[in-house]
């Protein structure tokens, strides 16, 4: 399990730094993007980004401990870029007894929990999907369409960050899908492979076009392509859901065969001085 940790941590980090830190200009100063690998985990901070999502630090605890000193230079990185806060997110196992005090020093609060997922990409096949949908890889012709659907469905500012998701598939680093309606293209997703893995970074549908099956038809189409490209593990991550809110994308990939290897919870960081 430990192993799988370190899989699953590896395959997310490498995802969010293969997108961001690549991003091209001028999308990369708009949002004032910066980047840097720090103790065996990847920081990344976009300091104009106005949904709070993509200033994230991960992948640590498995190249080195988890420390106050290791922690103090990943939250001097986002005060030298002036970031308006950041999300930590450190599997649960490579936390270490200090953490507490860890917390205390660098002005870091609890906030929400995530589930991380793992599947071998040679286990059963995946059930068809029960949709009237399309579901297929997308052409390069169609890939901006494609990053203004996935930024909509989940509600993101589409001009800004659509230049970075159409570089990223661009430039070969990840493989975009499409769900369409007839001749709408109704749900987007992405899917980043780095050696024998395959990240499942992302996927969302329109309102007014969800509980269709498109994401489970989404899922199956990028398993089978991960495995046609050698992939040994596919890695997804989600909201945990409470009792007062469930989560459609987490039961569908547990119905696919996806199994939950640890809660993590995100870890936000403030500047000095602002409450955690």
């Amino acid at each position: 399990m430990d192993d799988l940790a370190a899989v699953a941590e590896f395959a997310e980090a490498e995802s969010l730094f293969a997108l961001i830190a690549q991003a091209p200009e001028p999308a990369r100063s708009a949002l004032g993007i910066a980047s840097a690998r720090i103790g065996g985990g990847v920081v990344v901070s976009m300091r104009h980004d106005s949904t709070g999502y993509w200033s994230k630090a991960l992948g640590f605890g498995f190249e080195e401990p988890v420390s106050h000193k290791l922690i103090a230079e990943v939250c001097d990185f986002y005060r030298d870029q002036a970031s308006p806060g950041a999300v930590l997110q450190i599997a649960p196992g490579c936390l270490p007894p200090e953490w507490p005090g860890i917390c205390a020093a660098q002005n870091i609060s609890a906030g929400s929990t995530w589930v991380k997922l793992v599947r071998a990409a040679s286990g059963p096949g995946f059930a068809p999907a029960r949709t009237d949908l399309r579901v297929a890889a997308v052409e390069m012709d169609e890939v901006a369409e494609w990053a203004s659907v996935l930024l909509r469905g989940f509600g993101m500012p589409v001009e800004t960050m659509a230049p970075v998701l159409v570089h990223g598939v661009a430039s070969g680093r990840f493989r975009a899908y499409a769900a369409w309606s007839g001749d709408d293209m109704v749900g987007a997703a992405n899917l980043r492979i780095h050696g024998d893995t395959a990240s499942f970074s992302g996927a969302s549908t329109l309102p007014g076009h969800r509980l269709g099956g498109a994401q489970s038809a989404l899922l199956a189409v990028r398993a089978r392509d991960a495995a046609a490209a050698g992939c040994r593990w596919l890695v997804a991550e989600t909201w945990k859901p409470t009792p007062n809110r469930q989560n459609s994308s987490l039961n569908n990939m547990l119905r696919a065969g996806f199994t939950v290897i640890h809660p993590r919870r995100n870890w936000l960081w403030k500047p000095d001085g602002l409450p955690a």
